[in-house]
C-alpha cells in the first residue's frame, strides 16, 4: 500500500490558524480531589475479668533414644533411670473478685451528612433541554480558551467524622501453684560412623515436697465507669 503524499499548509493557511497560551504554573492546578466521608461511630467494650486457681502440676520425664545411622557394624545404647517422689499439699483460698458498674451513653447519633440544602444547584449542572450540548446535565463550554480555565481533575475532601469510644477494663487474677517438672533423657547416635559404639546413661532421683498451707490469694478489682460520650 502507497504512502498518500501530504499537501503542505500555505502561508495564509498557517496565518489563519489560532493558539491560546497556557496558563503559568501558580494558577493551574492538575489534580484537585473531591471525597465526602461521613462516619460515626459508637464503641464500647466494657471487660470484666476474674480468675482464681489452686493448682498441682507435676511432670516428671524419663526418655532415653539411642540410634544408628548409616553405620555400619555400630552399636548404639542408652539408659535413662529416673526415681520421683513429688509430695504436693496446698491448703488454700484463692479468689478473684472483679465487679464492674459501667454507666455508658454515647446518645450523639446526628452528623453531617454531607449534602446540600435543598434547592441548591451545583454550578457545574444546568436544566435539562436549556441548550446542552451532551445529556443534558453538563454544560460543555465552546470556546476554545474557556477550556483551560480550572482544574484538569478536580478532587475535594470533606470528612466528617463522629466517634465514640469507650472501653473501661476491670481484671483481676489470683493463683496458689505447685509446679514440679524433673526431668531425665538420654540419648546416645551413631551418625555416619563404621563398627561404632555409643553409650549414654542418665540417672535421676528427685524427691520434691511442695506445700501450701492456709495460704490465700486474693485478687480484687472493683471498676466504676460513668462515661458520657
Amino acid at each position: 500500500m502507497s504512502t498518500p503524499e501530504l499537501t503542505p499548509l500555505s502561508l495564509d493557511e498557517l496565518a489563519a490558524e489560532a493558539a491560546t497560551a497556557l496558563p503559568t504554573k501558580e494558577v493551574i492546578s492538575l489534580l484537585d480531589l473531591n471525597v465526602d466521608l461521613d462516619l460515626g461511630l459508637d464503641l464500647a467494650a466494657p471487660i470484666d475479668l476474674a480468675v482464681a486457681a489452686n493448682a498441682n502440676v507435676a511432670a516428671p520425664i524419663d526418655a532415653a533414644v539411642g540410634a544408628n545411622i548409616l553405620s555400619t557394624g555400630s552399636t548404639a545404647a542408652a539408659l535413662s533411670d529416673q526415681g520421683v517422689l513429688i509430695d504436693q499439699t496446698i491448703s488454700g483460698h484463692a479468689i478473684a473478685t472483679a465487679p464492674q458498674d459501667s454507666a455508658i451513653d454515647q446518645s450523639n447519633d446526628v452528623i453531617d451528612d454531607g449534602t446540600t440544602d435543598p434547592g441548591t444547584t451545583d454550578p457545574g449542572t444546568t436544566e435539562p433541554g436549556a441548550g446542552d450540548t451532551n445529556d443534558g446535565n453538563v454544560t460543555v463550554p465552546t470556546d476554545p480558551a474557556s477550556m483551560l480555565d480550572g482544574d484538569l481533575l478536580n478532587v475535594d475532601v470533606n470528612v466528617a467524622l463522629d466517634a465514640d469510644l469507650a472501653a473501661p477494663v476491670a481484671g483481676a487474677v489470683a493463683a496458689n501453684a505447685n509446679v514440679a517438672a524433673p526431668i531425665d533423657a538420654a540419648v546416645s547416635a551413631n551418625v555416619a560412623s563404621v563398627d561404632s559404639s555409643a553409650t549414654a546413661i542418665s540417672q535421676q532421683d528427685a524427691i520434691i515436697t511442695q506445700h501450701l498451707d492456709d495460704v490465700t490469694a486474693r485478687a480484687t478489682a472493683d471498676q466504676q465507669a460513668e462515661i458520657t460520650q
